[in-house]
């Protein structure tokens, strides 16, 4: 039996959730942004993005304060920071009906395995997003690279659930992919998210092309991608070396790009430590594997938020 959806929740109505949300919108879905500080905004004004495939703006825009207001709908995409996630089984029960679908945005590992406590495992997909994006003020967007998505399910079935949302989020203008393995999509995606994210603060809040301008540091990352991938491939992953080269290459013209984390870190909000390193770092003790330079990282990260508390 085949899933299709035609209403859409946005839990997180930051960035992320405003771009891939307003993507879907503009395209005619039926979506509805649960929002908190931008709601006033958002209500009045709309929400523009400006964007590298296409600035747009949509005067009206179904934004709601509680999910009580926004109801049941077919699909719940979670784009808030993982650092929320103790929100969300006060959250999701009101948006949900029997054949409900959650997707998670979120980096790093564990938060697929966080919904499935709350709504089982047979309605969670997890999608990696590709994408140099920052929320400027409240109902505004930048969107300067990347967009790519790639979607997986938790628990693979022949509903065609993940090849449904890659349907229509590609209506909507937006590149996305299904894969049939999720956890090495994860992976894959860490292998970027460990050592810009990591770096970006442990060095005290800077940005990407700073980073690359040390050959040193430049060095780091490598020896942390490699790390990554070694931990990957002893859980039976299949990661190729040359993710190496392709993570370092397309980093390089995005200029000074401030990674979430960096964000995070200097405007003095939560970093998602738990997904992007420590899960990483846990999974692979329990594969044999040691990485002494993301532990290194870890502590490093740790003593930099120490500082700011």
């Amino acid at each position: 039996m085949s899933w299709t959806f035609e209403s859409v929740a946005i839990v997180g109505s930051g960035a992320i959730g405003l771009y891939y949300g307003g993507r879907l919108a503009q395209a005619g879905e039926d979506v509805r942004f649960l929002m908190r500080s931008d709601y006033e905004a958002v209500s009045e004004k709309g929400l523009t993005i400006g964007s590298v495939h296409g600035d747009f703006r949509l005067p009206q825009v179904r934004a709601c304060r509680t999910p009580q207001e926004i109801g049941p709908v077919d699909l719940v995409i979670v784009a808030w920071k993982a650092t929320a996630n103790h929100q969300l089984a006060e959250i999701l029960p009101p948006l949900l009906h029997a054949g409900t679908q959650v997707l998670t945005l979120q980096n790093g590992l564990g938060n697929c395995e966080a919904l499935a406590e709350i709504v089982g495992a047979e309605r969670v997909l997890g999608a990696l997003c590709f994408v140099c994006i920052n929320r400027l003020s409240p109902g505004l967007v930048s969107h300067t690279a990347g967009g790519r998505i790639t979607v997986g399910e938790m628990k693979p079935d022949d509903a065609g659930r993940a090849a449904e949302i890659e349907k229509r989020f590609k209506a909507a203008g937006i590149q996305a992919f299904a894969v049939e393995n999720l956890e090495k999509s994860q992976w894959e995606k860490l292998v970027w998210n460990i050592p810009f994210n990591g770096l970006s603060v442990a060095e005290g809040g800077v940005t990407t092309d700073v980073l690359l301008d040390s050959p040193e540091t430049e060095g780091e990352m490598r020896a942390l991608m490699t790390e990554v991938i070694t931990a990957a491939n002893a859980q039976g992953l299949g990661l190729g070396r040359e993710l190496i080269d392709f993570n370092i290459d397309r980093t390089r013209p995005m200029g000074p790009y401030r990674t979430s984390s960096m964000i995070d870190f200097v405007e003095g909000r939560e970093v998602e430590v738990a997904p992007i390193w420590e899960e990483p770092l846990r999974r692979a003790t329990a594969a044999g594997v040691e990485m002494p330079r993301l532990t290194e990282l870890l502590g490093r990260i740790r003593g930099r938020l120490a500082e700011t508390t």
